[in-house]
């Protein structure tokens, strides 16, 4: 059970500074701003929806992918390191994106585009998120494991949709300040997520190609 809880609380964790809703959110609400509350919610909903399957497919069938492309595991995790620090070190100086938005669409056509493409993918399942995903499944060894994972991915999916459902609300709270704060606390938790990506996948190469030069 330890186990268990050990593995839900790294999977929760990862996943949520990794997709760090509350720095999506400022650039939601930007992106959303012409729009009503109700086609306001149902961008939150539908990019939500999307990047929670988006995640789940590439945790099962990432794989699949590192056979066909002879792709190692510990050279994802290496990659996937670099990516998240470098994403951390965005997240520590509390950089936004800026969106430019064509506002002339109709709100149905908008939402259907915006909650796809940007915020969906690749503002929420980013490259980060989706190595986490491949990275955590192949080290989810049992049912049980795998089956925290994914319960995890849609918890933080879930609390991903409630925090853009109530962005206005939560902006107005924290302030410009205490949202760039925030976002510097999580870009500090990515970035030591990311040197522990490095070294887990360094390590085992490391290994390996000291054993051949000693040999």
């Amino acid at each position: 059970m330890n186990e268990l809880y050990t593995f839900a609380l790294i999977v929760f964790t990862s996943f949520f500074t990794l997709i760090n809703p509350l720095g999506v959110m400022p650039v939601f609400m930007t992106m959303t701003s012409t729009l009503s509350v109700k086609d306001r919610n149902r961008t939150a909903l539908k990019a939500s929806i999307v990047s929670f399957f988006t995640l789940a497919v590439f945790a099962f069938t990432g794989q699949l992918l590192f056979k066909f492309f002879g792709i190692s595991v510990n050279a994802l995790r290496i990659v996937g390191g670099i990516i998240f620090f470098m994403m951390g070190q965005d997240m520590l100086q509390a950089r936004l994106t800026s969106i430019k938005l064509d506002t002339q669409k109709q709100a149905d056509e908008y939402v259907g585009d915006i909650s796809i493409t940007p915020l969906a993918i690749p503002m929420i399942t980013g490259p980060g998120a989706i190595t986490n995903a491949i990275v955590m499944m192949e080290d989810a060894n049992s049912i049980s494991l795998k089956i925290v994972l994914i319960v995890g991915l849609f918890i933080v999916m879930l609390l991903t949709y409630l925090i853009l459902l109530s962005s206005g609300k939560i902006m107005k709270i924290l302030g410009d300040t205490g949202n760039k704060i925030m976002m510097r606390i999580m870009g500090l938790i990515v970035m030591i997520i990311a040197v522990e990506f490095f070294l887990s996948g360094f390590k085992p190469i490391f290994i390996d190609l000291m054993k051949e030069v000693l040999n």
